[in-house]
């Protein structure tokens, strides 16, 4: 007959394994209530490390790529829910409509969701019109100068803080500005470095400014009273940085030169 001991170990074991599947379901529940895993992305044609681009067969990115990774890995479908930028994701994250996203993280951002790990460190800057006499942040930094950035986004915040003379106008999408700034009715986009560089190649006489003001910073989220959710995308990002699912994700995106920067 088994003894007290080994009824109470056997006791523990039998607990352990009816837990863990309810613990999964809670998992479940709690990133994906709808049974889809719901995953916010931001149309551009500027790509990059954040944006996501429509295509023939959908959509393309690395938030995608990576949205469909961790998707597999619940055992549930993937649905891309799409914004014009992730001004409109951060809004929308206290109305249920998305269950994780992968967007640049300030302050204000950490007030609606969690955050998990960084996996991309951008140089914001600005690019000025094709003809300009700006060829530095003093010269942008006029009164009269125009300058353009998408509306409610981290890099905006960042160019009203540093820009004291020039002002600062939000628009919705980045294929505005993209005409606003060809046309020469702005004298000038905030932007990251590496999205700009490739809008230079696109408008001939334009110029990205040398400096930078301020270091964005991407990472994984999840909205708030999301603990499960927080700590399933935060241990996905750490094994996709050391497993090369990330680096797989930038390489299919046009970032096979682009290093992964976790600081």
């Amino acid at each position: 007959m088994p003894t007290s001991l080994q009824a109470a170990l056997a006791g523990l074991v039998l607990a352990a394994a009816v837990a863990m599947p309810a613990l999964a379901d809670g998992l479940k529940d709690e990133i994906a209530p709808t049974g889809k895993l719901r995953v916010a992305i931001a149309i551009s044609p500027a790509g990059g490390a954040f944006w996501s681009t429509k295509t023939e067969a959908g959509y393309a990115g690395v938030p995608v790529d990576l949205g469909k990774e961790m998707a597999g890995q619940l055992g549930v479908p993937v649905e891309y829910v799409v914004h014009q930028n992730s001004g409109q994701i951060t809004d929308a994250a206290g109305k249920g409509t998305w269950d994780v996203t992968w967007l640049p993280k300030d302050p204000e951002r950490e007030t609606k969701m969690m955050f998990g790990p960084i996996y991309e460190v951008a140089d914001a800057t600005y690019i000025v019109k094709p003809g300009s006499a700006v060829t530095n942040f003093a010269s942008l930094d006029q009164p009269g100068i125009k300058v353009a950035a998408v509306n409610a986004t981290t890099t905006m915040r960042g160019a009203i803080a540093h820009l004291k003379n020039a002002k600062v106008t939000g628009y919705q999408t980045y294929d505005e500005i993209f005409g606003l700034l060809k046309s020469g009715e702005i004298d000038a986009f905030a932007l990251s470095r590496d999205q700009l560089n490739k809008m230079a190649q696109k408008i001939p006489g334009t110029k990205v400014l040398d400096e930078t003001f301020k270091k964005t910073v991407t990472a994984v989220a999840v909205p708030l009273g999301h603990p499960q959710a927080l700590t399933f995308v935060s241990r996905f990002m750490t094994e996709a940085t050391t497993n090369g699912t990330l680096r797989k994700a930038y390489d299919n995106n046009g970032l096979k030169d682009t290093p992964i920067r976790t600081e």
